[in-house]
């Protein structure tokens, strides 16, 4: 199927509406990046999602859009509450896959004679890979509670303050999760990762802020030039992912009963308001909630991982959150229509929330600024953080890009890895790695990735967020 794109300006292609087409396609990207969006489908699934029922505007895409399940990862689109559709292909498999950025008081040149027997402390200290098992062995009733309290049950329990909650997105927990929709598969897939880190792209780095754009945002997110901080790439592990697959295979039953036909099977879904729909809804809210707790004891055990390694005290070390951010994930928000302010079911596949300064949904302390944006690259390039624009509530729904975008599968990255040794690579670049998985590594190759500088630029001139840092990676661990 041949897609064909209609010039907006230098940021903004059209997919006009075709067929049984309900709103066209819109997709943020530039010259440079469409180059490699052509080489999947991934224009396909966008118009693919515009053809679903209760759809609102457009079926958008992030300039880091690449092939996915059903949905593009990068996908945005916003459904009616009464007559919209979710689907478990427009969240993703890894339900609120997300990024956690904390700040230090300490600078690069005080890390760097250590920095290898940090980076090895972590990953001595927290486990990752596929199938690892956590320190935390929870029993079915407490399983239940993370699934329903989110974060606030992690800090009860001693991982992290109570002002971590503050700069959590929906502060670390979303209503509406109910335990007894869950089947039994998935909760036992639960009771044993938290605390884990996984495998594939999700990571702890640390990184140096390397360039400031905006100082005044960059005061207001206590960022300052040359200062060390820690990203973390994760979700909601084997517990999200048995959701997932749980209700798709559930909904891909009921394809034959709906008015309407599938461009897709993976796009399996159901209205909103049905008892299936709410169902899901529901079981989605126990898997952001069990991924907001991962992050929060991540958290907790990398601030004390550092805290013993550098032989520092909690004040010196100063290691707080600045900000957690989810990318799979499908809300009930408020945003205008025609003018007019309406409730919707916004999907987030691979993109992330960006509200503008002033937004009530902003943290109080960045209300000013607008809320933190969490851009990973990979581990051989930068990582940003900007700040949330009015740009993006009227042009995508109060949404940004959530990383780089792939652009080589990871058969294809492997091939191109061949007799390569990455860690030697990045070691000669001044960057630290280590990894749990033997493959891992080639799979994640910086080629395997769009130029996230590229993607950035696309975000920031299309005013869907400001660029405040840039952050470089100095070690790195993975799965």
């Amino acid at each position: 199927m041949t897609i064909k794109l209609e010039k907006l300006d230098e940021d903004r292609w059209l997919i006009p509406k075709t067929g049984p087409m309900r709103v066209p396609g819109l997709i943020f990207t530039n010259h440079e990046l469409l180059k490699d969006i052509r080489q999947d489908q991934s224009l396909v699934q966008v118009a693919n999602v515009a053809t679903l029922p209760g759809i609102v505007n457009y079926s958008l895409a992030m300039p880091d859009i690449h092939w996915g399940y059903g949905f593009p990862i990068g996908g945005v689109a916003a459904f009616e509450m009464e007559e919209g559709i979710v689907s478990p292909g427009g969240v993703g498999y890894d339900i609120n896959c997300g990024c956690r950025l904390m700040t230090t008081l300490l600078k690069a040149d005080e890390i760097r004679p250590v920095l290898k027997r940090l980076v090895s402390a972590l990953f001595n200290n927290i486990p990752s890979g596929v199938g690892s098992k956590g320190p935390l062995h929870l029993s079915k009733g407490n399983e239940a509670k993370v699934a329903v309290e989110g974060a606030a049950w992690a800090v009860k329990k001693g991982f992290g303050q109570p002002e971590d909650l503050e700069r959590t997105e929906d502060q670390g927990t979303m209503e509406g999760a109910d335990p007894t929709v869950l089947s039994d598969r998935a909760m036992k897939r639960g009771l044993d990762q938290l605390g884990t880190l996984g495998s594939g792209n999700h990571f702890i780095e640390i990184q140096v802020v390397d360039k400031v754009y905006d100082r005044k945002t960059a005061r207001d997110f206590n960022l300052f030039k040359d200062q060390v901080t820690v990203l973390i790439h994760s979700g909601s592990r084997g517990f999200g992912h048995q959701i997932c697959d749980d209700f798709l295979k559930e909904m891909g039953r009921n394809i034959t009963g709906t008015k309407f036909q599938l461009p897709d099977r993976q796009l399996a879904c159901a209205p909103i308001k049905s008892d299936q729909g709410r169902r899901y809804l529901a079981a989605m809210a126990c898997a952001a909630n069990y991924a907001w707790a991962n992050r929060q004891v991540l958290m907790h055990r990398t601030r004390e991982t550092f805290l013993s390694t550098l032989s520092a005290s909690p004040r010196t070390l100063g290691m707080d959150l600045l900000y957690d951010v989810c990318h799979n994930i499908a809300k009930k928000e408020r945003h205008k229509v025609n003018g007019q302010e309406t409730s919707l079911c916004v999907h987030r596949k691979g993109a992330t929330r960006a509200l503008p300064p002033g937004h009530e949904m902003v943290p109080e302390i960045y209300r000013r600024a607008g809320q933190p944006v969490l851009i990973p690259g990979d581990m051989g390039t930068y990582s940003y953080v900007l700040a949330g624009a009015q740009g993006a509530m009227e042009k995508s729904f109060g949404s940004s890009c959530h990383g780089a975008g792939r652009v080589l599968s990871r058969t294809q990255a492997i091939k191109k890895a061949k007799g390569r040794s990455i860690s030697r690579e990045l070691e000669d670049q001044g960057i630290f790695v280590q990894s749990r998985g033997k493959k891992t590594l080639k799979e994640e190759i910086p080629e395997a990735y769009k130029d996230v500088s590229q993607v950035v630029k696309v975000v920031d001139k299309a005013g869907l967020a400001i660029k405040v840092v840039r952050l470089r990676p100095l070690g790195v661990i993975k799965g």
